[in-house]
């Protein structure tokens, strides 16, 4: 049996319980057990780290760890370049893409306005999550720790805020999204590309208020959706901007 002393620094803190953020403590550990292994032992998922030094020296997540050492875990910076140091992940492939999780179609159909390719569906179980990240190296996003403490789980995102609108904005900070806005090319409803039609293709699909008022559509090739810039519009226009200028 060793025993290791671990300090989780900044937003990580809010894995553990009370009297252990915001300080150093010890921890019994199982011999020649991964620093991957007591860190999530601990509470904290995988995917929240960025950073892990033990004695000074960065580490990766199958270090062993040995009887007196110190570990120093650190989340995500965002405004500090790791570049030099051994990162813990391969980055995740541009342009980012995300699976949402059963708990989070607020966030997923305003991720899809905003450009973003986000797949999700309300009885998604967490194996399918987790394959569809897999495979198509999508980011996990999710209120569920668990989750993101798989094996398979390579990256994800924890959100901490519970309004879909206050998720977008800390994904945006996290992830630093903003120049990667592309609003209205992506159906809130699917997911699928907007292309922009002539009115005369989809009259047959507008009320008639929309069909005398409007002259300028786009519609979705996978569900058949239309859509338009009304008041609804307007209002998404405001939301994303209030969200960029709330990131920055």
């Amino acid at each position: 049996m060793a025993t290791a002393r671990f300090r989780f620094y900044a937003g990580l803190g809010d894995f553990l319980p009370p009297a252990r953020r915001q300080r150093d403590f010890d921890v019994a550990c199982v011999r020649d057990a991964s620093v991957k292994h007591m860190i999530e032992a601990l509470g904290v998922p995988h995917t929240e780290v960025e950073l892990i030094l033990i004695d000074g020296a960065p580490a990766g997540f199958e270090r062993p760890l040995r009887d007196g050492e110190r570990v120093a875990v650190y989340p995500h910076f965002t405004a500090l370049d790791l570049a030099p140091l051994p990162a813990l992940r391969e980055a995740p492939p541009a342009p980012l893409r995300f699976v949402a999780d059963a708990h989070l179609g607020g966030l997923a159909r305003r991720l899809r306005m905003a450009g973003f390719d986000t797949l999700y569906r309300n009885d998604y179980p967490d194996d399918e999550v987790a394959a569809i990240a897999r495979r198509d190296g999508r980011v996990v996003l999710t209120r569920d720790r668990e989750l993101l403490k798989r094996r398979d789980v390579i990256h994800g995102a924890y959100l901490r805020a519970l309004r879909p609108a206050d998720q977008l904005r800390e994904l945006v900070v996290r992830f630093g999204l903003a120049p990667s806005f592309r609003p209205f090319s992506r159906c809130m409803a699917c997911n699928g590309l907007l292309r922009a039609v002539d009115k005369a293709a989809v009259a047959d699909r507008l009320p008639p208020s929309v069909r005398a008022r409007h002259t300028r559509f786009t519609a979705c090739d996978a569900c058949g959706r239309v859509y338009w810039a009304g008041s609804h519009w307007r209002r998404m226009c405001a939301a994303i901007a209030g969200v960029v200028a709330g990131a920055q």
